[in-house]
C-alpha cells in the first residue's frame, strides 16, 4: 500500500463553512480515499505533493446533465446518429471533468448512450471522465416535452410507465427522469402545462424505489410541480414556479430541488436572433419570477442540489462553476452554494458516505484553485485549475 500526501494549501472541505489554512491530507493510492488530514507539518508518505499555497475544494457534482445534447446545435440535433452522439457525449464528459465536475447524474440521453458509455468507463476505456449515474432515455407522454427521436420512452398510462421503467432498468439505467410539465425547448407546450399524471409518475416512483433508485421530475410550473410531489418523486428539476405550500411539502417529504439556473439564464442572454422568439420569451418571462420563488423555497428549508441542464442551448458543459454565482442570488453564501453540490447532491444520489466532501474515508476527488472560493464564487471558474479523481491528477 502506497500513500501520497498533498500539503501546503488552504482547504475548504465542503462540509463546513470556513477554510482550513496550512492544510494537508493523505491519500491511499490503492483505495483512492483520504486516510488522514491535518494542519501544519504533513504526515510522512511515499510521495509528497506541494500545492504551492493554493486553495483546495471538493470536485463538483452536477446532477442534471444531458451529455448527448450540444449547446451549440439549435435545431436538428435529435437527428444525429448513435455513433455521432457517442463521440460528442465522451467529449462532453471530459469537458465536465476539466471544469471541476467529478460526479454527474444524467437526466435523459438519446439512444441510452450514457448507459453504454458507462460500461466502457468501467472497463477503463473512457479516460478523463467523471463518475456517472446513468438515466438512459427520459419518460414522456406522447407529444410531450422530450418526445423526440431516440430521446424518450413514450408512455400514456400507469401500466405503460411501469413496463417502460422495467425495460429501462433491464437495459442498465440507474435512475429515472419523468416529464411532469411542458418545457422551454418544445414549441407546442408551456411550463404550466401538466403532462404525465400523478398516477403515471407514481408508477415510476414505485418501480424505482423497489430497486432503491431515484426519480427526477422535470417540473417547471404548476400544477405539474404539485403532481410530481404528490407522486413521491425524489427531486424536482427546475421548479421555477414552486409555491410556498409546495416548498413546505418538499421539506416534509425530503424532496430535493435542482434549480438549473444557468439553463434559464443563458437563453434570454444569448438566444435573441438565434433561437425562436417563443423559446426566448418563455425563459425571459420566467427568470425574474424564478429568483423570487427559489429564494422563498430556500428560506423555507428546501434542500437545493447543483445541476445545470448542460447541453441545452448556450449551456456548455464547462459552465457548472457559473451556477454557484446564480445560487447566491437566491440568498445563499458561497459556502452554502457549494454545499448544494458537496452535501446535498451527494446525499440525493445516495453516495454521501464516499463522495462529496474531503473528509477521511471518502474518495479524494478535488480541484486546486489559485484564489479563495469562499471569497468569490467567480474564483471557481478558473479555466486552468487542477482536477483530481481519487488522488490522481486528470487535468
Amino acid at each position: 500500500m502506497t500513500k501520497t500526501t498533498f500539503h501546503n494549501f488552504t482547504l475548504f472541505d465542503g462540509a463546513g463553512d470556513h477554510n482550513v489554512p496550512d492544510a494537508w491530507f493523505t491519500v491511499d493510492n490503492d483505495t483512492h480515499k483520504l486516510v488522514d488530514r491535518g494542519q501544519g507539518t504533513p504526515a510522512a508518505a511515499d510521495d509528497q505533493v506541494d500545492l504551492g499555497g493554493q486553495y483546495v475544494m471538493p470536485g463538483f457534482f452536477n446532477v442534471h446533465t444531458h451529455v448527448t445534447l450540444s449547446p451549440d446545435s439549435f435545431s436538428g440535433q435529435f437527428g444525429q446518429s448513435e455513433s455521432e452522439v457517442a463521440v460528442f457525449a465522451y467529449e462532453n464528459l471530459q469537458t465536465l471533468l476539466k471544469s471541476g465536475v467529478t460526479y454527474v447524474r444524467q437526466c435523459g440521453t438519446t439512444y441510452d448512450a450514457d448507459v453504454k458509455l458507462k460500461r466502457l468507463q468501467q472497463q477503463g476505456l473512457l479516460p478523463h471522465t467523471p463518475h456517472m449515474l446513468t438515466s438512459g432515455r427520459a419518460f414522456s407522454m406522447t407529444g410531450g416535452h422530450g418526445d423526440a427521436p431516440h430521446a424518450a420512452y413514450l408512455v400514456d398510462s400507469p401500466d405503460e410507465m411501469r413496463k417502460a421503467v422495467r425495460q429501462a432498468f433491464k437495459a442498465g439505467a440507474e435512475t429515472v427522469k419523468v416529464m411532469a410539465t411542458g418545457g422551454v425547448m418544445t414549441p407546442n407546450d408551456f411550463m404550466e402545462d401538466p403532462q404525465l399524471s400523478v398516477a403515471e409518475m407514481h408508477a415510476a416512483v414505485e418501480e424505482a424505489h423497489h430497486k432503491r433508485r431515484l426519480v427526477a421530475a422535470h417540473a417547471e410550473g404548476n400544477p405539474g410541480i404539485q403532481n410530481a410531489l404528490d407522486a413521491g418523486v425524489d427531486s424536482i428539476e427546475h421548479g421555477f414556479y414552486v409555491t410556498a405550500d409546495e416548498a413546505r411539502q418538499m421539506v416534509k417529504q425530503g424532496t430535493y430541488l435542482t434549480p438549473t439556473l444557468i439553463a434559464e439564464w443563458t437563453i434570454p442572454a444569448f438566444g435573441k436572433g438565434v433561437l425562436p422568439d417563443w423559446e426566448v420569451k418563455k425563459c425571459a418571462d420566467a427568470l425574474d419570477d424564478t429568483y423570487v420563488n427559489l429564494k422563498r423555497a430556500f428560506e423555507l428549508g428546501v434542500k437545493f442540489t447543483c445541476g445545470t441542464d448542460a447541453g441545452t442551448p448556450f449551456n456548455g458543459f464547462d459552465l457548472t462553476p457559473d451556477e454557484f454565482g446564480l445560487l447566491t442570488r437566491v440568498g445563499m453564501t458561497p459556502a452554502q452554494a457549494y454545499q448544494c453540490s458537496s452535501l446535498n447532491s451527494a446525499a440525493l444520489l445516495g453516495v454521501d458516505q464516499e463522495y462529496g466532501t474531503l473528509e477521511v474515508g471518502k474518495f479524494a476527488d478535488f480541484q486546486v484553485l489559485k484564489a479563495d472560493p469562499l471569497a468569490d464564487t467567480a474564483n471557481v471558474k478558473q479555466a486552468d485549475k487542477q482536477v483530481y479523481l481519487g488522488g490522481h491528477r486528470e487535468f
